[in-house]
């Protein structure tokens, strides 16, 4: 095995991890952003805490779909920190921001 190879399966090994961590980061969320919402929580804290940790997610369409909804959730509460999650998406995810004049 040369070079490439190894480095070939190395790089492969940490996608596969990869997904494996987002899959499990949204079955861990699901319940959490579910309960928010079905709770109508109003608890700031712990609403922007989940978007945080979500946001690391958000590359991953199951976790983006849970940003969102908690992101549509939250602007009812607090419409100011919704946008700067927003931003903050847009920022880390978007590269189509980049591409803009």
């Amino acid at each position: 095995m040369n070079d490439y190879d190894t480095l070939l399966q190395s790089v492969s090994a940490i996608a596969e991890k990869m997904q494996e961590l987002q899959t499990i980061a949204v079955t861990q969320y699901t319940p959490i952003v579910e309960t928010i919402i079905a709770t109508s929580s109003r608890d700031a804290r712990h609403i922007e805490h989940t978007l945080d940790h979500l946001l690391d997610f958000c590359g991953y369409e199951p976790a983006l779909r849970l940003y969102k909804k908690l992101c549509r959730y939250y602007f009812h509460i607090n419409p100011t920190a919704t946008v700067q999650y927003i931003e903050a998406y847009r920022e880390f995810w978007d590269s189509d921001q980049e591409a803009k004049p």
